[in-house]
């Protein structure tokens, strides 16, 4: 946080672009809570950065006023995690959804949690491949039937992100509702203030092609213990997880950050000089015999 930085209320961070989410879709509450935990982080709008992929989720860096990169299908944490190295002094932030953070971008997450890189991994979960018109995704129930493309089920078992998270190496590791507005919030600015890479699972009803999951919202219930900062014991509680309790699982600050050092800044023009062919060059190649 700049020490001359004005308070900004939560509005001041979204942009003039209206969401065009279905109604009813859960990455409202989301954006809300994006927007009051910057706020309560007291960051100004030039020192954060939001980076998604492909999805309706990853609509979210449009409707913010703060630097924003849409990166390509499941790509948001190689793009996210070049911007924090190149970027160190900058808040960044991924948000994604199942589809594109847990399918494409499946082997990034394992190793973003594995590097701790200082990065803040938003997931809103709704199990479902929402812009694609309803297809299964990695979260999807096995016994899903609706979905055009499995009307038989999946057959596998859904991929667990707080298990694989803890498995691979994050050090923040939470589930939030995006029905808990304050609770989201809450979470995001822990998750912004950790020292290290922090995921939170958000669980954000697709009411278009998943209308059960309106009733999320009642499902959802704060976790029964406190966070821990031992693997181990968030290992066990996670062997009773239902996949509705929220709130902070994991949190172990004291696992070092890879911070690197901060790139040489090189002008754009010195980096074109360095691909440039000159004329000996081309003569050479020129003269070179033909391989017959």
């Amino acid at each position: 946080m700049a020490a001359n930085a004005e308070f900004l209320a939560p509005q001041c961070y979204k942009s003039d672009i209206k969401p065009i989410w279905c109604p009813g879709c859960g990455d409202f509450g989301v954006l809300s809570s994006i927007t009051q935990a910057l706020s309560e982080s007291g960051l100004s709008r030039e020192e954060v950065a939001v980076v998604s992929g492909i999805g309706c989720s990853s609509r979210t860096p449009a409707y913010l006023s703060v630097y924003g990169f849409h990166a390509v299908h499941g790509r948001a944490l190689t793009v996210a995690t070049g911007l924090k190295v190149a970027r160190p002094e900058l808040t960044v932030l991924i948000a994604t959804g199942d589809g594109d953070g847990f399918s494409i971008g499946g082997n990034h997450f394992l190793h973003a949690c594995r590097r701790n890189t200082d990065l803040t991994y938003i997931v809103m979960d709704n199990q479902v491949y929402g812009m694609t018109k309803g297809q299964a995704s990695p979260t999807t129930d096995p016994e899903w039937v609706e979905g055009k493309l499995t009307p038989g089920g999946t057959g596998m078992n859904p991929f667990q992100p707080l298990v694989i998270a803890l498995a691979s190496g994050a050090t923040f590791i939470a589930r939030c509702s995006s029905g808990d507005l304050q609770g989201t919030a809450d979470t995001i600015t822990a998750a912004i203030r950790h020292p290290g890479f922090a995921f939170i699972q958000v669980l954000s009803p697709c009411v278009t092609f998943r209308p059960e999951q309106r009733g999320w919202r009642k499902l959802a219930h704060p976790a029964p213990v406190a966070a821990t900062d031992d693997a181990a014991q968030a290992a066990r509680r996670l062997l009773t997880d239902d996949s509705f309790f929220t709130g902070v699982l994991y949190h172990n600050p004291h696992r070092s950050t890879r911070s690197p050092e901060p790139v040489r800044k090189v002008h754009v023009r010195d980096l074109s000089a360095g691909f440039q062919v000159n004329d000996l060059d081309l003569q050479d190649r020129q003269q070179e015999p033909a391989i017959v």
